[in-house]
């Protein structure tokens, strides 16, 4: 793919157009209610992480295409969802006589045009190059059939506005996107065979990232585990968020609030980008991964010791349920240090080898300099120990030796 000639301030120009929209969709989400503040918000989080991830590896590595996808990604969702808002206040609350309600109603669709492009970003990661001349064929195949979802939806939607029966919902979309009828019904059966066709091209390209794993160099493998660990981040947040969402209708508050930091995790996915192609603080992915899968354990076993605990006391031993519930705090309170040590420990060695042994290396060497005497035995030692932690291509040691004669 040939690498884009556009320079720090095209994208900066982009990043203060994606900002201004941004704060363009405030004032009718307000008026407009709850709901569509909530939905605004959530927009504006996803838009800014992608937009401002892309901003910053577009500014730092122009000819990296990978920082322009995710900086348009950012700004057509933010254009998207400041229309939505526009149109849900012209359309859905009866203030019809403001000007550009047509234009608001197209320029919401933006986000099918933006779904398109995250999925380049995988395919192309971390440096903006195809892996051969051949994908060349799988990008142009994919970049047509992509085109085809937002040109039919655009088809629907014009011949709506041109008819003059628009109808939106709290966010501002087209209802008959959603549910097409009548002379727009072809929708459904084109989407039923784009939309599967787009998840095969998607499957691809995560499979080509995932083959390459095992012939990539050291450095190549860490922005791969950035890339993978931010995707399944991602994945989980927005399937709690899917599955919430129309699973519970009515939803708590306790569910609202866990519904919202899912929302927020789905950004870990451009942030994994982010860190993969800039390279900053690379090497942390492994210490990364092990204290989430720590802890992940660690609250689960946790939390079935604190249920056991309550149906214990409770059930069995006929206790108050407040006794209980206190009862069950004061030993999962106890539990947590001395099961946090074991299940890290237990982690560290399967999921993160090599810094387990760089840190059993360099504990063993602290523990013999104590009695050592011989100062070229403890030159080699700490060569044998930096070796064995950090396996360096070459390593030395220089000693400026001081010598001490009568005080002098």
């Amino acid at each position: 793919m040939p690498a884009l000639q556009s320079g720090p301030a095209t994208a900066s120009a982009l990043g203060v157009l994606g900002v201004v929209f941004l704060a363009a969709a405030v004032p009718p989400a307000l008026i407009a209610g709850d709901f569509s503040v909530g939905n605004t918000a959530s927009n504006a989080l996803i838009a800014a992480s992608y937009g401002g991830v892309g901003l910053v590896v577009a500014r730092r590595q122009p000819r990296n295409v990978v920082g322009w996808i995710l900086l348009c990604f950012g700004v057509l969702l933010t254009v998207s969802t400041a229309a939505g808002s526009y149109a849900a206040l012209n359309y859905r609350l009866g203030h019809r006589g403001l000007p550009l309600g047509p234009a608001a109603v197209l320029l919401d669709l933006l986000w099918s045009v933006a779904i398109g492009l995250i999925p380049l970003a995988v395919l192309l990661f971390p440096d903006g190059t195809l892996p051969s001349p051949r994908w060349r064929w799988v990008l142009r195949a994919y970049l047509v059939i992509a085109a085809c979802w937002p040109a039919g939806i655009y088809a629907v939607a014009i011949a709506t506005i041109a008819g003059g029966r628009i109808q939106v919902d709290s966010g501002g979309d087209l209802t008959i996107i959603d549910q097409p009828v009548g002379s727009a019904a072809w929708l459904t059966p084109a989407q039923e065979l784009i939309l599967p066709t787009l998840v095969v091209f998607w499957v691809v390209f995560v499979g080509r990232q995932a083959a390459s794993f095992r012939r990539a160099s050291h450095e190549r493998r860490q922005q791969l585990k950035w890339l993978m660990s931010g995707a399944a981040a991602c994945l989980v947040g927005a399937a709690f968020v899917t599955l919430g969402g129309s699973l519970d209708t009515h939803p708590s508050h306790l569910a609202v609030a866990a519904t919202g930091v899912a929302s927020v995790v789905t950004i870990a996915f451009p942030l994994s980008i982010g860190v993969g192609i800039l390279k900053y603080r690379l090497y942390d992915i492994d210490r990364i991964i092990s204290r989430t899968l720590a802890y992940a354990i660690i609250t689960g076993l946790l939390i079935g010791v604190y249920a056991g605990l309550v149906l214990l006391v409770t059930q069995v031993l006929s206790f108050t349920t407040p006794v209980a519930v206190a009862v069950a705090t004061l030993i999962a309170a106890a539990l947590f240090s001395p099961l946090r040590r074991r299940v890290q420990h237990a982690v560290d060695r399967r999921f993160n080898r090599a810094r387990y042994d760089a840190d059993q290396a360099i504990a063993a060497f602290a523990a013999r300099l104590k009695d050592a005497v011989d100062l070229d035995a403890v030159r080699a030692d700490l060569l044998q120990s930096v070796q064995q932690a950090l396996e360096p291509a070459h390593a030395s040691v220089w000693i400026n030796r001081v010598w001490i004669n009568g005080g002098n």
